[in-house]
């Protein structure tokens, strides 16, 4: 089989990292389901006068996570919450049941996702494609509020 040929490549950049800007984002969830965050994030990058670096995001959680998709049809996310319903559903015997039935499936949900992500930013803005939006997964079925750590790291205006 024949490797894909490479079409385009811009040119490398390079620049300091002299700036380091952390925030915490508190998310208030109502029940399981996906929170989109991608107005909030591209906020805060523009808050930090971020220039060209890394931002890094981090759920403080076991039982939510966080996923960049897509944003244009919401039968993509009612799809996704059904496969990991299927992955882990409540009724699979689980023993850690201490804070109820969503409990363990909540933390086998997190270990399938993740609880961080990394986004490149360009020319001050987060790189994200067409149709992709950056997502809090809420896995319980009651309200919970979420703590997301924002960090950026690179060069700013």
């Amino acid at each position: 089989m024949a490797l894909p040929k490479i079409l385009s490549r811009s040119s490398p950049s390079a620049v300091s990292a002299s700036t380091i800007v952390t925030s915490r984002m508190t998310v208030q969830t109502e029940r399981a389901g996906f929170s989109d965050l991608t107005d909030d994030v591209a906020k805060f990058v523009t808050d930090a006068g971020a220039e060209e670096g890394v931002l890094t995001l981090f759920v403080r959680h076991t039982s939510a996570s966080l996923t960049i998709q897509e944003n244009a049809d919401p039968a993509v996310l009612a799809d996704l919450a059904a496969a990991l319903a299927q992955l882990a559903p409540e009724n699979a015997g689980w023993r850690h049941d201490a804070e109820g039935p969503d409990d363990m499936p909540a933390h086998v949900k997190t270990m399938l996702t993740s609880t961080s992500l990394q986004i490149p930013v360009l020319d001050g803005e987060i790189v994200l494609g067409t149709w992709q939006a950056i997502y809090l997964i809420e896995h319980r079925a009651r309200p919970h509020r979420r703590e997301i750590v924002l960090q950026f790291m690179g060069s700013a205006a």
